[in-house]
């Protein structure tokens, strides 16, 4: 039986930030450690409310855009605005489940995600640090999304990711699930996908008895989905109705 340990319900007045006791903002284009976070993305993450901001009826909403100033990103003057926040250093989680209620927009070149990181990536660095992958969307397959698994000797083309069904435009639960056997990712309570222990060491090490950080952002460009094709699709609004966390009773 699952007890619910921490959560926000991004409830607060229309326009405001993330409880920052929560939540801290990752901002630039990665530069000077990891230019384009990467993976080659696009955007210029910051903190404005025009990219990240409360609803005012409960959700958090991170909206990428077409940037309209003259911020230099690595590769010139930065194309896209949109926001990422992180838990690193403030709330840690440890195995349980760890879900969110999501909302997508759609559109070639978009990149949302929901996922995790080890805390220990600032000593041990990435792929060590493991990384789970709850939500991951290509804006030009809104019918589609995926789940992944990263570590030590199976990161960037991972054996282990799966792609299911869910209309990304639609709210739905995003779940993982995970022990010291085994992974499992849920969407609407549904199982779609698992990988377990041995599956892993087959590949390297299991990296996954150790405390995470919840990650939010929606990318622009970058490997996964390519670049946009037309900006018609912006401003492009990723909506999370809630982020909990529970432990087994």
């Amino acid at each position: 039986m699952w007890s619910l340990v921490w959560s926000d319900e991004f409830d607060g007045a229309a326009g405001t930030g993330v409880n920052t006791a929560y939540w801290r903002y990752d901002t630039g284009d990665g530069c000077p450690n990891v230019c384009g976070w990467g993976n080659e993305e696009r955007e210029y993450y910051r903190s404005a409310p025009e990219n990240i901001a409360l609803t005012g009826d409960g959700y958090l909403a991170i909206v990428a855009r077409v940037a309209t100033d003259s911020v230099a990103c690595y590769y010139g003057r930065c194309e896209y605005t949109s926001a990422k926040i992180t838990t690193h250093d403030k709330v840690a989680v440890l195995a349980g489940r760890v879900e969110a209620r999501i909302k997508l927009a759609r559109g070639q070149g978009l990149w949302p995600a929901f996922w995790m990181l080890g805390e220990n990536i600032d000593r041990a660095g990435w792929p060590t640090s493991g990384e789970l992958d709850i939500l991951e969307n290509k804006g030009s397959q809104p019918t589609l999304t995926s789940s992944a698994v990263h570590g030590p000797g199976y990161s960037g083309n991972t054996p282990f990711a799966h792609v299911t069904t869910a209309t990304a435009t639609e709210f739905h639960v995003y779940a993982v699930e995970w022990d010291t056997q085994s992974i499992r990712y849920y969407v609407d309570n549904t199982l779609h996908y698992t990988v377990s222990r041995g599956q892993v060491q087959a590949y390297g090490a299991w990296v996954f008895d150790q405390a995470f950080f919840i990650v939010l952002n929606q990318a622009v460009g970058g490997h996964f989905d390519g670049k946009p094709q037309s900006n018609s699709i912006f401003p492009a609004t990723m909506l999370i109705d809630y982020v909990r966390v529970y432990r087994r009773s």
